[in-house]
């Protein structure tokens, strides 16, 4: 029980609570004043590493919330941080409250989150607490719920008895979780049947009107789109024939809070507002933000506002045909990363350059820092510390000092996880793994005769070790493929590494095969590639790099390599490929990539065995994934892939037809589209589907299970990207240039008007759904309306998801849960397929070598 009584406010405070009379769903509380994060660093030496997050959270916890006063909009809850301020948060449709965050080193993390509530009548039930760690609830300052369970990404729902009387009652719920890397972290408090219902927000009802009509117009406003390139208007919209008639300002601004643009209604009715072109603006990511008038927000303290996150490209264009040579394209690849920000890349690229005057040595400093800390990704960005050491160290502009701390780092560095320490660095991810190899081989090639202090090994030994470590991840990459497989995020951090072993290694086996691997992942990239697009499904990938190609990894090493794609914020895997003179791509990929072949269909295995001492699991992993490529569109899909197993970062499968016109279906947790939730709303999937593809036709078929929070599937479609589409017949249409979508839903679909996506969503109801997509081109269908009329007279039927679809090609198709993938009644396989078969090569698993062959050029890999 809380010895305190801060909970309960005076009569006097009581009348500040306005009333809030925005209807709840289901008994759902979606408004609150919340406070966070309160945020403690944690030493992980203090704590056990079998029971780390419970020994953390047990160390933290205290009996009393800590509350001195009741909570106020805008005042700070703890005198010790007078910064953070109580909020109002209005939640989403899917109730959450939302603390979630990164955390490179490991940290205790709180928030505080405050009701009012007003009931009818007397109730008792079952309260539902929805969190991700521990939760405390105080009802009046009485404490009665406690909650233990950590759920590290899906969170967990407890129910616990709440008695309340007719009248007000205050809630306050403390939830907690142990950042340590991504940590996701919700709350959603649900009092099913509770009559009469009502909640009041702690707020001055002298300016209740103002609050309540900006919450509205902030609520309506949308952008058509989140990611903007040259030429595009950055746009904010109100519904038609709601135009906006109250004065707000309206920002375009930096996440550090530099101000970019800005606009004011000053008493007119707009219907949009725009705050600028997008080549005005240097690339990079941004807030749109919605607020009051100056004078309100600043002077008054009405700090209501909405921010929308959108992406600029910048001054550059994205490229969909070849141009240039490559001494050209990566000229270009640096100068263009020497003006980002950010990371130690951009001042590699001015080394790079000979920039000496420009470089930023206090960026080496922080990254240095961070190394030494084992916060995690370190290994990122130690591989870029090496590589510029032993390319640039004796330069005359290199600073002594900091070749002195740099030395300090790498010999006190720990190189793999059975080395002493407890972190927050990832070993054993697939791209991680080779990033630590890299980091030990280079580490000791530098300083052979050196004893490194955390391990007691010396130099050459940690060479041995890192040289034979890295051979055996090349040699599982090379024949069995990557379990993270055309990952769009980790294909950047694997070039890193292989980068950086082909330049810098003075093994000829290592160099021979870290190229081989580098040849290999590239004619993936090549096969699997639309017009610089990587439109392929992902062995993992995030939301940013799903909504189009702008945001892409990959799209500037595309664009280096052969023309395709363009140069974003991601310089990491650029950087390092135009400083490594020990590499160059073979004339055959770049032919492969740039095929205008009227027809391509390429199916694939990649898979592989785990083993605990590098993955931290064991068995078997595999993938059979295809690809249909034509001059106008590319549809790609994993083949019935761990159907209703939990999908983390999965990607399963896309329609792509350029840099932004792309569609895909998802089945969200939530709203967020943040990265520590693993799934969220775009990346993974709750349950991964069941899909099977045939060239253009495409069957995917969503169990929801009993347990599902959001009651939906949904589709990524941006109408803005489109040049038109039409909702017909029950069928989604989309046309981008001479390529066409028809994607329908049996339970049916409805396009979102509002909200963070509105017009790029549809939603599919219903816990168990089946998608249809079937693609065309003008010059097999005729014009878009003929092909509509068509597809809308196509025969289908869904039986639950049994489902019989006969397609434009005149093939009748069935596919259901459990059964063959049956075409004209014969079974389409979709496993087994060999390693790569398609029209430049076919290759069996495991096998020793690989031929890739495109007219006169041939290129031999050994994989032994």
């Amino acid at each position: 029980m809380s010895s305190a009584s801060a909970l309960l406010p005076t009569p006097a405070q009581a009348r500040l609570y306005s009333r809030h009379t925005r209807p709840h769903h289901e008994g759902y509380i979606d408004d609150w004043l919340v406070a966070g994060p309160r945020t403690r660093a944690v030493a992980p030496t203090d704590f056990p590493a079998t029971d780390f997050a419970a020994a953390v959270a047990r160390a933290h916890w205290h009996p009393d919330h800590g509350l001195q006063d009741p909570p106020l909009e805008f005042t700070p809850p703890f005198a010790d941080l007078p910064k953070l301020r109580w909020t109002v948060v209005h939640c989403r449709e899917d109730h959450f409250v939302y603390g979630s965050d990164f955390y490179h080193t490991p940290h205790y993390v709180e928030y505080w989150a405050y009701a009012a509530v007003e009931t009818g009548a007397d109730w008792t039930g079952p309260a539902a607490l929805t969190t991700n760690g521990p939760v405390d609830v105080w009802l009046d300052d009485v404490h009665v719920h406690r909650g233990t369970h950590f759920a590290p990404q899906l969170p967990q729902t407890d129910s616990f008895a709440l008695s309340l009387t007719a009248g007000r009652h205050y809630l306050l719920v403390r939830f907690a979780c142990v950042g340590a890397r991504a940590c996701p972290m919700v709350m959603a408090l649900q009092l099913p049947d509770c009559p009469d219902l009502e909640w009041l927000l702690p707020t001055a009802p002298q300016w209740e009107d103002t609050r309540s009509r900006l919450d509205d117009v902030f609520r309506k406003a949308f952008l058509r789109q989140d990611v903007f390139d040259r030429q595009s208007d950055i746009m904010i919209h109100w519904p038609d024939g709601e135009p906006l008639a109250t004065n707000i300002t309206m920002r375009l601004e930096r996440q550090d809070g530099r101000i970019y643009s800005e606009q004011r209604t000053e008493g007119r009715k707009l219907a949009a507002t725009r705050l600028g072109t997008t080549y005005q603006f240097p690339v990079g990511e941004y807030g749109v933000r919605l607020m009051p008038e100056a004078l309100e927000f600043y002077t008054h303290g009405r700090r209501v506002e909405r921010r929308f996150p959108v992406y600029l490209t910048g001054n550059t264009e994205y490229s969909r045909e070849r141009y240039g040579t490559y001494a050209q394209r990566r000229q270009e690849a640096l100068l263009h990363a020497a003006q980002q920000e950010g990371s130690i890349f951009p001042e590699i690229a001015k080394m790079e350059l000979h920039y000496w005057q420009d470089v930023d040595w206090e960026v080496f400093h922080a990254t240095v820092d961070m190394a030494d800390s084992r916060a995690d990704c370190s290994d990122f960005y130690l591989v870029g510390l090496l590589g510029a050491l032993i390319r640039y160290g004796e330069h005359e502009a290199f600073p002594p000092d900091l070749k002195a701390r740099l030395e300090t780092c790498i010999l006190s560095f720990r190189y793999w996880m059975d080395e002493p320490g407890q972190d927050a660095m990832c070993f054993w991810t697939e791209n991680h793994q080779i990033l630590f190899h890299c980091c030990e081989l280079l580490a000791g090639q530098l300083y052979p005769d050196a004893t490194f202090t955390n391990s007691g090994l010396t130099g050459a030994q940690h060479q041995a070790q890192g040289e034979q470590r890295a051979l055996a991840w090349l040699h599982k990459r090379a024949q069995g493929g990557f379990r993270e497989w055309d990952s769009n995020t980790y294909f950047e951090e694997d070039v890193l590494a292989l980068t950086h072993i082909a330049d810098l290694t003075l093994h000829d086996e290592l160099y021979e095969m870290a190229v081989v691997v580098l040849d290999k992942l590239f004619f993936s990239l090549a096969v699997n590639s639309f017009r610089g697009v990587f439109g392929s499904t992902h062995g993992r990938s995030y939301a940013p790099m799903l909504k189009g190609s702008f945001r892409e990894a990959t799209s500037g090493l595309t664009r280096m390599l052969w023309g395709m794609g363009i140069f974003n914020d991601k310089v990491l895997g650029t950087v390092s490929l135009a400083c490594a003179a020990g590499y160059r791509l073979a004339p055959v990929i770049e032919a492969i990539a740039l095929d205008p072949a009227p027809e391509i269909w390429a199916r694939e295995q990649h898979a592989g065995t785990l083993e605990p001492q590098w993955d931290r699991e064991t068995g078997d992993w595999c993938v059979n994934k295809v690809t249909y490529k034509t001059p106008d569109y590319m549809l790609a899909s994993a083949q019935d892939y761990a159907p209703g197993q939990s999908g983390q970062q999965q990607h399963i499968w896309q329609a792509t037809f350029g840099p932004a016109a792309v569609a895909f279906v998802t089945h969200p947790p939530c709203l967020s589209e943040d990265s520590s939730h693993r799934p969220n709303a775009w990346h993974g999937n709750v349950r991964l589907p069941r899909v099977a593809q045939y060239k253009d036709v495409l069957i995917a078929l969503y169990d929801l299970g009993p347990d599902d929070w959001m009651g939906f599937t949904h589709a990524y479609f941006p109408t803005y990207a489109f040049d038109t589409y039409y909702l017909q017949g029950g069928w989604a249409f989309a046309q981008a240039g001479d390529g066409y979508l028809a994607l329908t839903a049996s339970t049916g679909l409805r396009i979102m008007l509002e909200g963070e996506n509105a017009y790029r969503e549809l939603r599919a109801a219903g816990p168990r759904t089946a998608w249809i997509v079937q693609m065309g081109r003008r010059e097999l269908d005729g014009d878009f309306r003929a092909f509509r009329d068509r597809v809308r007279n196509l025969p289908r039927t869904f039986s639950d998801l049994q489902v019989s679809f006969e397609s434009l090609r005149g093939d009748t198709f069935a596919f259901d849960m459990t059964g063959p993938f049956r075409r004209n009644g014969d079974e389409v396989p979709l496993a087994g397929f060999p390693h790569y078969d398609n029209p430049y090569t076919q290759t069996p698993l495991n096998a020793p070598s690989m031929d890739i062959q495109f007219q006169d050029l041939l290129l031999r890999l050994h994989f032994r």
